[in-house]
């Protein structure tokens, strides 16, 4: 009996197998990633801020009350973190209260509330001093649009 035989004739040719290469999909996915990674950073300036919207559904507090800053029509700063809350600050004493909370409670939610006839820069130089006291997110506070 001639077992060499027998075992080549029960074997199949076999086709082409049809398989897609999927390497040159990963090469560009990662030169995607390496391109997104490295110009990220370069794309972001300005002040990071959490702009609520219209709609938006109410703030979860998580049992902490949030650090509020409002900014008048005259311009003047006010915090509600300390004594001598409904008199204004300077934008110094408004960095260093922000800087005390933020030590205490690094993941204190901070707001900003200002007068819709208050000038643009007069927010910004609070979103920036908030900022610079080490707050990793700053809220605008709205008012919801009256229903029609």
């Amino acid at each position: 009996m001639n077992v060499g035989n027998s075992h080549r004739r029960s074997r199949k040719r076999r086709g082409p197998i049809a398989e897609i290469n999927v390497v040159p999909y990963i090469d560009v996915t990662f030169v995607l990633l390496m391109i997104f990674m490295i110009t990220a950073p370069l794309v972001q300036t300005g002040v990071d801020v959490d702009l609520p919207q219209a709609d938006a559904q109410q703030v979860d507090l998580k049992n902490d009350p949030p650090v509020i800053v409002s900014i008048k029509k005259d311009g003047d700063f006010y915090i509600d973190v300390g004594d001598r809350q409904d008199e204004p600050v300077s934008e110094d004493e408004l960095y260093s209260r922000v800087s005390t909370v933020l030590k205490t409670n690094s993941h204190a939610q901070i707001y900003v509330r200002g007068d819709h006839a208050v000038e643009y820069g007069k927010i910004v130089t609070v979103m920036a001093a908030i900022k610079s006291a080490g707050a990793p997110k700053v809220g605008l506070m709205t008012t919801p649009p009256p229903e029609k």
